[in-house]
């Protein structure tokens, strides 16, 4: 490497787990042998466990290592909300605690973050051990995401990730937005590369995924377009389907209004029923965009928001970068 592993500032690694009581000790000698050298800190986060995970962590008797035992089982994506939140490193390193991610990737994903000035460095699994049926969420997100947004990346669910501090800490997670944090990072401003890192077969435990989270995965990712899309200015959304709508059933009226004048019966018409409605919804959804339009406008007024988030100010005269953290709310 062409820095010190001191150069690089501390680092937090964070890993949720949830029944995986055979692997957080393998995982943790793990990144230890990975980072010798570096300052870091592991953090995990119990998503609850019904087995020997909490027992098993704190017998590790590892300086470096922490617990955050959450109350219930809340899910992925907030035990990895809950773990930025804890971090206290300079770069946010996310992994799984199933054994499948490499720490010894980590070194270079971290040097490529650093001497390339990228924000976020995610992997791209080679030769992925998952099995048919787990890889059918991955797929579908990366079709719609590479036809929905320009982010094309290659590989959007693998959880070994590198974030500098102020993107990580800008992130907020629900749902299953964990599956999403590249888009997410990326539609708030973030610059992302990809980088290829192993893969391994899960040795212990069992897999939480299913095929019953892809209508999640679709869901929260419908979500997340809508969010970032027409957040701000939702008129363009609902006034461009209202003048649609609204179009298309004065048309309709015009041209029973043309049979009208012509002489021909309209009255018992569906055609015309259609065509009332079609009027009356164009305008319902142009006025709930005016309406919606002042409750964004109220919610980034009232809480001092700011629409643009700033990456960073240059003092050209002194050749000195500030970095400007939360400039956005």
């Amino acid at each position: 490497m062409s820095k010190n592993a001191q150069d690089y500032g501390f680092l937090s690694i964070i890993i949720p787990v949830f029944n995986e009581e055979d692997n957080v000790g393998l995982l943790a000698e793990a990144v230890d042998n990975a980072l010798k050298g570096f300052e870091y800190e592991i953090i995990y986060i119990d998503d609850c466990s019904t087995d020997d995970t909490r027992k098993n962590i704190k017998a590790l008797k590892n300086p470096r290592v922490k617990l955050v035992e959450l109350k219930k089982n809340y899910g992925q994506s907030m035990a990895l909300a809950a773990g930025i939140d804890v971090a206290k490193g300079d770069f946010v390193i996310t992994m799984d605690g199933d054994l499948q991610n490499d720490p010894t990737d980590i070194p270079m994903m971290l040097q490529k973050a650093v001497e390339e000035d990228w924000d976020v460095v995610t992997g791209i699994r080679q030769k992925r051990k998952d099995n048919f049926i787990r890889t059918i969420p991955s797929k579908i997100a990366n079709f719609i995401i590479r036809r929905a947004t320009n982010l094309d990346l290659k590989d959007q669910g693998c959880a070994l990730k590198i974030f500098n501090k102020e993107t990580a800490k800008g992130l907020n997670l629900y749902g299953e937005m964990h599956r999403f944090i590249n888009l997410v990072s990326f539609l708030d401003g973030a610059r992302i590369t990809q980088v290829p890192v192993k893969h391994h077969a899960r040795r212990y435990g069992v897999s939480k995924y299913g095929l019953g989270r892809t209508f999640k995965v679709v869901n929260d990712l419908l979500l997340i377009l809508f969010q970032r899309k027409y957040l701000q200015k939702p008129i363009y959304l609902f006034g461009n389907i209202g003048l649609v709508i609204f179009a298309l059933g004065m048309l309709i009226n015009v041209y029973l209004l043309v049979l009208k004048i012509l002489g021909y019966e309209i009255g018992g018409r569906p055609l015309l029923i259609l065509g009332v409605i079609l009027v009356v919804v164009g305008i319902q959804f142009f006025t709930m965009g005016i309406v919606t339009d002042l409750l964004m406008r109220t919610y980034f007024e009232s809480q001092r928001k700011r629409p643009y988030k700033i990456r960073k100010i240059t003092t050209t005269s002194e050749s000195k970068t500030e970095e400007v953290i939360n400039h956005a709310g």
